[in-house]
């Protein structure tokens, strides 16, 4: 069985999902093949934040080129994750806003 730390694997810091945190909206990256209810479990365990939604996206990997060589940067999942309005939120996205 996965742990909550295998299932999460970093936040995602962009413009758009710093905008997203005053709506109650949290980006992670994921692992490719967590659902979203193993997603649900693993921040409510890791945050302490009730989760009223989780909504999942595959991101497809771009070609890269550096000098001659030609490659693919890895795909990966994205999950967004929304809070429950009476929740807390997530402090460690505290200090980017």
């Amino acid at each position: 069985m996965k742990t909550a730390q295998d299932i999460i694997i970093k936040p995602v810091i962009t413009e758009k999902s710093m905008d997203e945190l005053q709506t109650g909206k949290y980006t992670f990256k994921v692992a490719k093949d967590a659902t979203k209810s193993e997603i649900k479990k693993a921040v409510e365990k890791l945050f302490n934040v009730d989760v009223a939604k989780v909504t999942t996206m595959n991101v497809k990997g771009k070609m890269k080129r550096v000098g001659r060589y030609e490659g693919m940067t890895s795909s990966w999942k994205k999950a967004i994750v929304t809070l429950k309005p009476d929740s807390k939120t997530i402090e460690f996205f505290e200090g980017m806003v």
